[in-house]
């Protein structure tokens, strides 16, 4: 394939998931909802806590600086903090826990039942993911999953999860890219308004 060739086809597989997407009432509920818990989570005092591997990673990353920083408009600062980022916390946990147990040590350290944990996972089978859902679920703290394909375990454990269309990774990950600007987005004008 030539590099327009390329482009083309990728082109149209976003284009594709984001239609697919657009047309499953359910996922567009899931995310409707999701959005008021988070806004009702936010109202009440609570934080956003983001979590993902590789690229879902960055995504996490990219997410907690819209909230604290801004999206789209001028306003104060949401608190929301990527799991992903302190390489203190990552190494020690790691080393000492293992790398399934980095993200759920932290949910059990940083979070309360006001927060909301966002885990971001393509497969929805990231071990370390499905342990901080697990994790959430024993503390009463409320979940959103954005995930891929099937939803994989996550989608079982999550109070709200997305599922996005995509055959591959790179197509899933740009539809979590719309859902966490669009979360963003509907959290600043419910709040800021």
């Amino acid at each position: 394939m030539t590099a327009p060739e390329i482009l083309r086809a990728n082109l149209q597989a976003s284009i594709a998931a984001k239609n697919a997407l657009l047309g499953s009432p359910e996922q567009v509920d899931n995310f409707a909802r999701a959005a008021a818990e988070l806004v009702a989570r936010y109202r009440n005092g609570g934080r956003l806590y983001i979590a993902g591997n590789g690229g879902s990673a960055a995504d996490a990353q990219h997410l907690a600086a819209e909230f604290v920083s801004k999206l789209a408009r001028d306003r104060a600062p949401l608190p929301a903090e990527a799991l992903t980022v302190d390489s203190s916390i990552l190494t020690a946990i790691g080393n000492d826990y293992g790398y399934d147990e980095l993200f759920a040590r932290q949910v059990a350290g940083k979070m309360t039942e006001r927060d909301v944990f966002l885990g971001i996972t393509t497969s929805g089978r990231s071990r370390n993911i499905v342990k901080a859902l697990e994790t959430c679920r024993a503390r009463q703290i409320p979940t959103i999953v954005f995930t891929g394909h099937d939803g994989g375990p996550a989608k079982a454990l999550a109070d709200y999860c997305i599922v996005a269309p995509g055959e591959t990774t790179a197509t899933i990950q740009e539809v979590h890219i719309v859902l966490a600007h669009s979360l963003c987005e509907c959290v600043e004008k419910a709040i800021f308004n």
